[in-house]
């Protein structure tokens, strides 16, 4: 029977298959999947801030993109993942309240999924697959079996990516 392993938000884990990973209640945070395919071990980091550099209390790595992509990598590697086979799937980053403002404050989802993307090209990481952006939340699963994202959201139809 697959263990169902689960990352909190500001969280990181790693998941062997048949296991799978999933987050919770991705709102303006992104989910970031590294995945292993010829070895079924994936990773998964729920990023809350884009730049860990801006942050005065930023001891968590998984808080940011570019430290938690970074410490991901390191814990894949340890269980035998490669990291020139790492591909990448993101989802998240939405915009959860409406308001008419370029206040860069208010468009973390957005800088969220930039930072994700901007680290990710910056290691040579592909992503293979996104479902960012809009308005709602989304509880994400990803099975290292398959390498499918199946991504759930109220009201929407499950989607896998």
């Amino acid at each position: 029977m697959a263990d169902m392993i689960k990352v909190g938000m500001a969280d990181l884990n790693i998941c062997h298959s048949p296991d799978v990973i999933t987050t919770l209640g991705l709102g303006s945070c992104v989910g970031v999947v590294l995945y292993d395919k010829g070895r079924k071990i994936a990773g998964m980091v729920h990023v809350m801030l884009p730049d860990s550099t801006k942050v005065r209390q930023n001891q968590n790595k998984a808080k940011f993109a570019d430290t938690g992509i970074d410490l991901l990598i390191e814990m894949l590697q340890k269980e035998g993942a490669v990291k020139s086979a790492l591909t990448a799937k993101i989802a998240g980053g939405a915009q959860m309240f409406a308001f008419n403002s370029n206040n860069d404050m208010l468009r973390v989802g957005e800088r969220n999924v930039e930072a994700v993307k901007t680290k990710l090209n910056s290691i040579g990481i592909r992503i293979l697959a996104e479902d960012t952006g809009l308005n709602y939340g989304r509880t994400v699963e990803f099975y290292p079996e398959t390498g499918d994202f199946v991504i759930k959201a109220v009201g929407k139809p499950v989607k896998t990516i």
